[in-house]
C-alpha cells in the first residue's frame, strides 16, 4: 500500500522538489501552500507523515502543527520541520509543538527520504 504525505510549503517549487523526491521513492504526496490549507486537507483525508515549512503566510508551520497534534486522528502522525530556520530555540518550540523531526533546507534528497521512512517505519 502506498503512504501518503502531505507537503506543506509556501514556495511552489519546493513543494515539487519535495514531491519528486519522495515520489520517486514510493510515496504519494499532497500538496499545500500553507497551514491553513493543510489543515483542510487533513481534515479531509488521513497522510502517513507531514512534511512542513515553519515561515508561511496564512498559517504558519508551528501552528500547523497544534492544531494537526489536537485531532485524534493526526496525534501519532509523524510531522518534519523543512525549513530553513537552525536557531535551538524555535527547535525546541517546535519539538513543544509535536514536531517529529527537523530538516534544515536545502536539503539532501537521500536524507529526506532516509527520515520519512524512518518515522513512519520502514
Amino acid at each position: 500500500m502506498t503512504k501518503t504525505l502531505l507537503c506543506v510549503d509556501d514556495s511552489a517549487s519546493m513543494r515539487q522538489m519535495v514531491k519528486l523526491t519522495l515520489g520517486g521513492a514510493g510515496y504519494q504526496v499532497v500538496e499545500a501552500a500553507d497551514g491553513r490549507e493543510a489543515l483542510q486537507k487533513a481534515q479531509a483525508g488521513q497522510f502517513h507523515a507531514v512534511v512542513t515549512d515553519l515561515n508561511m503566510p496564512v498559517m504558519d508551520g508551528l501552528a500547523l502543527i497544534r492544531e494537526l497534534r489536537g485531532m485524534p486522528a493526526y496525534s501519532g502522525v509523524p510531522i518534519i520541520f523543512l525549513t530553513t530556520e537552525s536557531d535551538d530555540e524555535r527547535k525546541k518550540e517546535a519539538k513543544a509543538a509535536g514536531a517529529t523531526g527537523w530538516i534544515t533546507k536545502p536539503f539532501q534528497q537521500d536524507q529526506l527520504v532516509s527520515v520519512i521512512r524512518k518515522v513512519i517505519g520502514e
